[in-house]
């Protein structure tokens, strides 16, 4: 069968209307040939829906049917309205309006503004953020960045959803919103912020829905304008309407039934902003006469992916899953998706990086390649791991580590404490510098304990806990080592990851993945807990979770992965357990079982990494507790596990060979043009200058340095150990980069 999708960037223009509809599989041309009346068109994941819509308007009006300035194409991102006006141009098709909901409501109330209210348009605020929290000093309550951040989205949703500021605490109740403050105090707030607006004289993003529905509601002969512009609807990604869009919708319709909209209820997962799949179950309820098409050949996944994405939904509950389409892929066949336990976050990211970097050697393109996580907080880990393999890296929707704003906050507050040194009151009891860096960062929201909040607070507490696990590492290292040199460290390293990428492997949340595609997908860190996420209580948030993970699942075209770590930290205790929506597909599992076994099975399942190293018992690799070799007590500080010892026993460093291993490794790095710690970090040369290993299966045994290191540069280490020297002249044996 066709492909669904262009095979070319520049495609031959057909010559005639019947020639747009060539290739298109039967239930595409039934969407592009139902061009009277209302049409639905449920649409799985990789099934060509663009494809059908693009191709439907453009026969439309190449046939003459459709006035293509009578057509109005709405969508949710402006990437989206961007490629169906490219794909329309392919078609041959001029003139037709593709826009988002906001870029469409916009216009229309820029033109129609003076003839309604008056004067010009008020001006669009630029920091929403910035009222909310003026509006919540004038109500003297008090928010950090964290709290401001959601409070902003909770007066969002209230007006997406078409919630007054006094109505805000029982609406958010029914919802069963977990509210980032006392529901009262953000009716407070969100009332002050609306009249704060009108004192000022502006308006916010849903101000313009807001404004253009009230517009055509009160004015008809403006609503008439509208609908004499426009006879015809698109609606794509109907699933993601709001209620303040569907009333939009419902006004730009009027009593004309030439609506056509697309979706798919089990890709669902921004109900947290209003969105919701009502609208798309209820169409046939509000239009009986319509045409429903269900489009289920899936054209971009293996009929593996595509069984393991079928079944991860056969075992979901609600409305949404009773309207599950079952795909059936068009693909050749493929590898097993492939289950991997790891014993850490660490040992999963290093597992991940080496299997991307196979992946690249065998003729996969970077850029062919995404990382996904439930929480943008998890990029760290694998950016460092993927760095480590010098394998080139890009975020998407979310800031790299360092640029993120909580971190930069952090830089600000512990270069100050640096500066005031011993003048600073809150180190007056930190007794070392991993407990000074918890100090000062625990005045911007860390804590011990992980919070069971909202996700931008989970994902805050996570960035700066990140923080303090290099201060500990980096306090073990240069145990001589001040504030000041640690602020240093932070500079280095994000001077060194803030080098500009063409090509690199995709790091992505779940939710910026949704509608994009790669041939190989991983998806990391799938633990309960993070998916479904803590906070996720209620039914219907835990199969918001659960199709999530579906999207995730259905961005893979032929190799997918998903992983998960029983531990936080080497050494620590491995009390995590596998997502329970794994449960059923992970092979030696049933679906009737909550916690099952995790076996070995014709190659798909692995455990402790990719198909290496003994299985014991249930599938897990068991590793001995790590245990001091001096005092023998049992190790889970992930510094001491490094070193193999206590921070207190007597250290056997030769301090000689640190230092030559020092020299060493900034040779190294300089000819690989990478950062000192891209090599060997500060800890684990330290590790080496205490062991001072004899064979390679002694250099082996230090955390950090693995197999590919252990390949790249162990005949160099054990030369140094052995006291020989090494040449420096970078043409005598320089190692070559991978």
């Amino acid at each position: 069968m066709t492909a669904a999708t262009d095979s070319t960037l520049f495609p031959q223009v057909p010559d005639s209307p019947d020639a747009v509809l060539e290739g298109l599989d039967p239930e595409q041309r039934e969407v592009a040939t139902a061009l009277h009346g209302p049409v639905c068109v449920l649409a799985g994941a990789g099934t060509g829906k663009t494809r059908a819509i693009t191709h439907r308007i453009a026969y439309g009006v190449r046939a003459g049917i459709l006035p293509p300035a009578g057509v109005l194409a709405v969508t949710f991102t402006q990437r989206a309205a961007g490629e169906m006006r490219g794909r329309l141009r392919q078609l041959g098709v001029q003139g037709v309006q593709a826009r988002t909901f906001h870029s469409a409501a916009l216009r229309q109330l820029q033109f129609f503004w003076p003839r309604a209210v008056g004067g010009e348009l008020p001006p669009l605020i630029e920091r929403k953020a910035q009222l909310v929290g003026e509006a919540a000093t004038r109500c003297r309550l008090r928010l950090d960045r964290t709290e401001l951040r959601d409070v902003t989205s909770e007066i969002e949703w209230s007006k997406v959803t078409q919630t007054v500021p006094e109505d805000y605490p029982a609406a958010a109740a029914k919802a069963g919103r977990a509210a980032p403050r006392d529901p009262a105090e953000i009716s407070r707030i969100y009332a002050l912020y609306e009249q704060l607006k009108r004192e000022r004289s502006v308006i916010d993003f849903e101000d313009v829905l807001l404004l253009t529905v009230g517009i055509l509601q009160d004015r008809p002969d403006i609503a008439e304008t509208v609908r004499g512009q426009y006879q015809h609807f698109v609606v794509d990604e109907y699933q993601d309407v709001s209620p303040l869009q569907q009333r939009l919708l419902e006004l730009w319709v009027g009593e004309r039934e030439s609506l056509c909209v697309v979706g798919d209820a089990s890709q669902t997962i921004y109900s947290f902003t209003g969105a919701t799949a009502d609208h798309l179950l209820d169409f046939r309820t509000r239009h009986p006469s319509a045409t429903v098409v269900k489009l289920v050949r899936d054209y971009r996944s293996t009929p593996q992916v595509v069984h393991f994405a079928n079944g991860l939904l056969a075992q979901a509950h609600g409305r949404a899953a009773e309207h599950r389409l079952e795909l059936v892929s068009q693909r050749d066949p493929g590898p097993e998706p492939v289950c991997a336990e790891f014993a850490d976050e660490p040992a999963e990211a290093e597992g991940v990086a080496r299997r991307v970097r196979d992946l690249i050697a065998s003729g996969v393109p970077a850029s062919e390649i995404a990382v996904l996580y439930r929480i943008n907080a998890q990029s760290e880990v694998y950016e460092q791991a993927l760095a480590d393999l010098s394998v080139p890296c890009q975020l998407r929707g979310a800031e790299r580590f360092f640029e993120r704003p909580e971190v930069r906050e952090a830089f600000v507050v512990l270069r100050g404490a640096a500066r005031a040194g011993g003048n600073d009151a809150l180190l007056d009891d930190a007794v070392d510098l991993p407990s000074q860096v918890r100090a000062v960062l625990g005045t911007k929201g860390w804590t011990p304990q992980p919070p069971a909040g909202s996700g931008a607070v989970r994902d805050r507490w996570e960035s700066l806990a990140a923080l303090v696990r290099l201060s500990v590492d980096f306090a073990a290292a240069h145990p001589e080592a001040t504030l000041s040199d640690l602020v240093a460290e932070l500079d280095e390293r994000a001077r060194a990851q803030h080098a500009p990428t063409v090509e690199g492997v995709t790091l992505a949340s779940l939710h910026a993945a949704k509608g994009l595609e790669w041939d190989a997908v991983f998806v990391v860190g799938l633990t309960d807990g993070m998916l479904p996420i803590t906070y996720a209580r209620t039914e219907e948030q835990i199969e918001e979770e659960r199709r999530l993970l579906y999207v995730g699942i259905t961005r893979a075209r032929r190799v997918l992965t998903l992983s998960w770590s029983l531990a936080r930290s080497p050494g620590g205790r491995p009390g995590r357990q596998p997502s329970r929506f794994l449960t059923g597909l992970r092979p030696g599992t049933s679906a009737g079982a909550r916690r099952a076994a995790t076996g070995a099975v014709s190659g798909s399942v692995t455990g402790g990494g990719f198909a290496r190293g003994p299985v014991a018992g249930r599938g897990r690799v068991r590793r001995s507790p790590a245990r001091c070799r001096v005092c023998g007590r049992s190790l889970t500080d992930p510094g001491e596990v490094k070193l193999m010892r206590c921070e207190d026993c007597p250290s056997e460093l030769d301090e000689v060979l640190y230092e030559r291993l020092q020299q060493w490794r900034a040779r190294q790095a300089a000819l690989l043009g990478q950062p000192d710690y891209c090599v060997f970090t500060d800890k684990t040369l330290l590790a080496i200058a205490e062991a001072v290993p004899d064979d390679e299966a002694a250099l082996s045994r230090i955390s950090g340095v693995r197999s590919r290191k252990l390949q790249q540069f162990g005949a160099d280490l054990l030369a140094l150990c052995a006291g020989e020297e090494l040449p420096t002249d970078p043409g005598q044996d320089a190692p070559q980069r991978e």
